[in-house]
Protein backbone atom coordinates (compact mmCIF):
# COMPACT_ATOMS: atom_id res chain seq x y z
CA UNK A 1 0.00 0.00 0.00
CA UNK A 2 2.93 2.37 0.68
CA UNK A 3 4.26 4.13 -2.39
CA UNK A 4 7.50 6.05 -2.69
CA UNK A 5 5.56 8.95 -4.18
CA UNK A 6 4.16 9.52 -0.65
CA UNK A 7 7.62 10.47 0.64
CA UNK A 8 7.98 14.07 1.71
CA UNK A 9 11.76 13.88 2.11
CA UNK A 10 11.91 14.05 5.91
CA UNK A 11 13.27 10.73 7.15
CA UNK A 12 11.44 10.58 10.48
CA UNK A 13 8.08 11.55 8.97
CA UNK A 14 8.49 9.21 6.00
CA UNK A 15 9.32 6.31 8.33
CA UNK A 16 6.24 7.06 10.43
CA UNK A 17 4.08 7.18 7.32
CA UNK A 18 5.47 3.82 6.20
CA UNK A 19 4.70 2.36 9.63
CA UNK A 20 1.14 3.70 9.49
CA UNK A 21 0.60 2.25 6.03
CA UNK A 22 2.06 -1.08 7.12
CA UNK A 23 -0.19 -1.28 10.17
CA UNK A 24 -3.30 -0.28 8.24
CA UNK A 25 -2.48 -2.81 5.52
CA UNK A 26 -2.05 -5.60 8.10
CA UNK A 27 -5.27 -4.51 9.79
CA UNK A 28 -7.25 -4.65 6.55
CA UNK A 29 -5.78 -8.06 5.76
CA UNK A 30 -6.82 -9.29 9.20
CA UNK A 31 -10.37 -8.03 8.72
CA UNK A 32 -10.70 -9.67 5.28
CA UNK A 33 -9.17 -12.97 6.33
CA UNK A 34 -11.45 -15.95 6.80
CA UNK A 35 -12.14 -16.89 10.36
CA UNK A 36 -14.21 -16.16 13.41
CA UNK A 37 -14.51 -12.59 14.63
CA UNK A 38 -13.67 -13.72 18.17
CA UNK A 39 -10.31 -15.06 16.91
CA UNK A 40 -9.48 -11.67 15.40
CA UNK A 41 -10.60 -9.54 18.32
CA UNK A 42 -7.32 -9.39 20.28
CA UNK A 43 -5.40 -8.18 17.20
CA UNK A 44 -8.21 -5.75 16.36
CA UNK A 45 -8.01 -4.20 19.84
CA UNK A 46 -4.22 -4.05 19.64
CA UNK A 47 -4.37 -2.28 16.27
CA UNK A 48 -6.99 0.21 17.42
CA UNK A 49 -4.91 1.06 20.51
CA UNK A 50 -1.77 1.42 18.41
CA UNK A 51 -3.44 3.72 15.91
CA UNK A 52 -4.92 5.92 18.60
CA UNK A 53 -1.54 6.44 20.26
CA UNK A 54 0.68 6.46 17.17
CA UNK A 55 -1.22 9.12 15.26
CA UNK A 56 -0.83 11.43 18.26
CA UNK A 57 2.95 10.92 18.30
CA UNK A 58 3.13 11.23 14.53
CA UNK A 59 1.05 14.40 14.44
CA UNK A 60 3.19 15.98 17.15
CA UNK A 61 6.36 15.15 15.20
CA UNK A 62 4.90 16.40 11.94
CA UNK A 63 3.67 19.64 13.49
CA UNK A 64 7.05 20.20 15.18
CA UNK A 65 8.76 19.82 11.82
CA UNK A 66 6.32 22.25 10.20
CA UNK A 67 7.05 24.79 12.93
CA UNK A 68 10.80 24.24 12.54
CA UNK A 69 10.72 25.05 8.81
CA UNK A 70 8.09 27.81 9.11
CA UNK A 71 5.64 25.91 6.93
CA UNK A 72 2.96 28.44 5.94
CA UNK A 73 0.11 25.90 6.02
CA UNK A 74 0.74 24.77 9.59
CA UNK A 75 -2.47 26.23 11.02
CA UNK A 76 -4.72 24.49 8.51
CA UNK A 77 -2.68 21.29 8.74
CA UNK A 78 -2.99 21.28 12.53
CA UNK A 79 -6.76 21.77 12.23
CA UNK A 80 -6.92 18.71 9.96
CA UNK A 81 -4.91 16.73 12.52
CA UNK A 82 -7.19 17.94 15.31
CA UNK A 83 -10.26 16.80 13.38
CA UNK A 84 -8.78 13.35 12.93
CA UNK A 85 -7.80 13.15 16.60
CA UNK A 86 -11.43 13.92 17.39
CA UNK A 87 -12.62 11.18 15.02
CA UNK A 88 -10.28 8.70 16.74
CA UNK A 89 -11.64 9.78 20.13
CA UNK A 90 -15.21 9.31 18.92
CA UNK A 91 -14.41 5.81 17.66
CA UNK A 92 -12.75 5.00 20.99
CA UNK A 93 -15.88 6.12 22.83
CA UNK A 94 -18.09 4.05 20.56
CA UNK A 95 -15.86 0.99 21.04
CA UNK A 96 -16.13 1.50 24.77
CA UNK A 97 -19.92 1.96 24.64
CA UNK A 98 -20.85 -0.54 21.93
CA UNK A 99 -17.98 -2.99 21.99
CA UNK A 100 -15.69 -3.98 19.15
CA UNK A 101 -18.39 -5.19 16.81
CA UNK A 102 -17.41 -6.08 13.29
CA UNK A 103 -19.55 -3.42 11.57
CA UNK A 104 -18.06 -0.61 13.66
CA UNK A 105 -14.53 -1.92 13.15
CA UNK A 106 -15.09 -2.06 9.38
CA UNK A 107 -16.21 1.58 9.49
CA UNK A 108 -13.12 2.46 11.55
CA UNK A 109 -10.88 0.67 9.03
CA UNK A 110 -12.48 2.45 6.07
CA UNK A 111 -12.15 5.83 7.76
CA UNK A 112 -8.53 5.11 8.64
CA UNK A 113 -7.57 3.99 5.15
CA UNK A 114 -9.30 6.86 3.35
CA UNK A 115 -7.86 9.41 5.72
CA UNK A 116 -4.34 8.00 5.56
CA UNK A 117 -4.19 7.89 1.78
CA UNK A 118 -5.83 11.29 1.26
CA UNK A 119 -3.89 13.04 3.99
CA UNK A 120 -0.46 11.65 3.15
CA UNK A 121 -0.91 11.86 -0.63
CA UNK A 122 -2.33 15.38 -0.61
CA UNK A 123 -1.77 17.40 2.59
CA UNK A 124 1.58 15.95 3.59
CA UNK A 125 2.76 16.07 -0.01
CA UNK A 126 2.42 19.87 0.25
CA UNK A 127 4.93 19.84 3.12
CA UNK A 128 7.36 17.93 0.91
CA UNK A 129 6.85 20.37 -1.94
CA UNK A 130 7.46 23.31 0.41
CA UNK A 131 10.58 21.64 1.77
CA UNK A 132 11.97 21.18 -1.76
CA UNK A 133 11.30 24.80 -2.66
CA UNK A 134 13.04 26.23 0.43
Amino acid sequence: MWKDKYKIGVKKIDEQHKELFCRVSEFLFLLRREGKWEDKLAKVKETVAFMQSYVIVHFEDEEAYQKEVNYPGIKVHKEIHDQFRQEMAEFAKRFNDEGYNEVLIQKFASTLLAWLINHVAVCDREIGDFRKDH
